[in-house]
């Protein structure tokens, strides 16, 4: 059998957007806010990522974090040009600069961040003519079921219920 060249193939974003989601459920599990990412290099996912900020009690465990320094340790690389990043929320002013600097060619997220959104829905630090490099970014994908995921995860929050580490 012969397998297509990835750059003739249409891009499955939902297929990789469940694979995030399956992350977000993972991060709710142990308490955690539900964000989930995926890094996809040639049609293949190079990294599996959830928050881990509360658990890990790290600052800097964003999912998409997490998923950057991964991927770039099984590629063997820290300029991920030709990787897609697929996150169940649009990355926050932390996280749309670091997926520039490691030259993403496409964020793909789920959910609008409407209080910190940087990929374009409250700030856009994705596209600044200042870049010399600005990666493709297309919000939106499985959206419903991304914002569900987090609205069920801050109700519980508000009506007292607490999973895992969080606090």
């Amino acid at each position: 059998m012969t397998i297509p060249d990835p750059s003739l193939v249409p891009l499955r974003h939902d297929a990789f957007m469940l694979l995030a989601l399956e992350e977000a459920v993972k991060a709710e599990a142990l308490g955690e806010v539900p964000v989930g990412a995926v890094l996809v290099f040639e049609g293949k996912v190079v990294a599996r990522a959830h928050n881990t900020r509360e658990t890990q009690h790290d600052p800097l465990g964003h999912a998409e974090l997490t998923a950057l320094r991964e991927g770039a340790r099984q590629l063997g690389r820290w300029r991920l040009a030709g990787c897609t990043l697929y996150v169940t929320l649009e990355p926050c002013p932390m996280c749309a600069p670091a997926l520039v600097q490691a030259r993403v060619d496409r964020i793909v997220y789920g959910a609008m961040d409407p209080k910190l959104g940087a990929a374009g829905t409250v700030f856009n630090l994705v596209d600044r003519p200042e870049f010399n490099h600005r990666p493709e970014v297309i919000g939106g994908v499985c959206e419903r079921q991304a914002q569900g995921i987090l609205k069920r995860f801050f109700e519980a929050r508000r009506n007292g219920i607490r999973d895992g580490g969080g606090k």
